[in-house]
């Protein structure tokens, strides 16, 4: 069972961990528009897509993750030039100097991981994401974007990137396309800005998933009830558009949501199943706390979408 996964940071590479136990053939598709912290000063000095959420995703398809993990993650703590920079980004930069291109650089180190899946970056270029905000404000820039303290109304690219020729061949072979959870203006619409991917997407016979988020995000999604997301997402389509939506229906402790809702922000996102009629439902309890932070059992959504696509 072949899927296409579009995404982009910490939503993405926690989807694929469920993912890669299953027998799915994997193509993470990763919006390469990230400009912060090493990412940011790497794209600066390189000239590159950004590395950062590439990075995020091998790590997660690797076989040995935790190891990987602490060696990938591992940020160098000095009064030179490495001061901050994630030993991954370093490596991934280096391996698309040595190979000539992004892609290739990403194939030599999956050579050397033995990856459960196939990355690839939405684009060779160096893009920038802009963002027009409700007042009609503009920024520019993923990070600004996304520390703005105003909603944003719509995302676009500065310049017209070129789609890598992997990703058009990754969603047409697809047997779903599967949109991830995470923030959908910064991670998920990049992948979806390029007319070549709607295109294909268009074209393409695939059951289209989205994994829904759950809770909201500053700014980004505020007062987000499930058929928003949905809604905001087809906006960004073209003629396909979501057939079905996983949705948590899970119980979560009071008290955890309230600290999300005060120190971050942060709100449930609420089930309007009566707007959600038109659309392929799949629910179940999908809520696991890691050290009081809520995260997707991407296992049990796997197994979800894995029965769904069978039935």
């Amino acid at each position: 069972m072949k899927v296409a996964v579009l995404g982009g940071g910490t939503g993405l590479s926690q989807l694929l961990r469920g993912l890669k136990k299953l027998p799915f053939d994997i193509s993470a598709i990763v919006s390469v528009c990230d400009d912060g912290s090493s990412t940011g000063r790497l794209r600066e000095e390189f000239h590159t897509p950004a590395v950062g959420d590439i990075r995020k995703v091998l790590i997660s398809l690797s076989e040995n993750e935790e190891k990987v993990k602490k060696l990938f993650d591992y940020r160098f703590n000095t009064s030179s030039d490495l001061d901050g920079h994630a030993l991954g980004n370093l490596l991934l930069t280096g391996a698309s100097e040595v190979t000539g291109s992004v892609s290739e650089g990403i194939e030599l180190v999956n050579s050397l991981l033995k990856l459960q899946g196939k990355v690839i970056p939405l684009t060779e270029d160096d893009v920038t994401l802009m963002g027009k905000m409700k007042s009609g404000n503009v920024v520019m820039g993923e990070h600004l974007i996304t520390e703005y303290n105003e909603q944003i109304k719509e995302v676009y690219y500065k310049e017209s990137p070129t789609v890598n020729p992997d990703v058009l061949k990754a969603i047409k072979d697809a047997d779903a396309i599967i949109l991830s959870m995470g923030s959908l203006f910064t991670s998920i619409i990049p992948n979806l800005l390029c007319k070549e991917v709607i295109n294909e997407i268009d074209k393409s016979k695939a059951k289209i998933i989205y994994v829904c988020n759950i809770m909201t995000q500053p700014g980004e999604t505020d007062d987000f009830k499930v058929s928003d997301h949905v809604r905001l997402l087809n906006s960004y389509l073209g003629i396909r558009k979501v057939d079905a939506v996983i949705l948590n229906n899970g119980k979560i402790d009071s008290e955890i949501v309230k600290n999300y809702e005060t120190t971050e922000q942060k709100d449930l996102v609420l089930v309007d199943y009566d707007n959600l009629k038109d659309l392929d439902i799949i629910e179940n309890d999908y809520i696991m706390i890691n050290n009081g932070m809520i995260r997707h059992n991407t296992l049990r959504v796997a197994i979800d979408i894995l029965s769904y696509l069978l039935d």
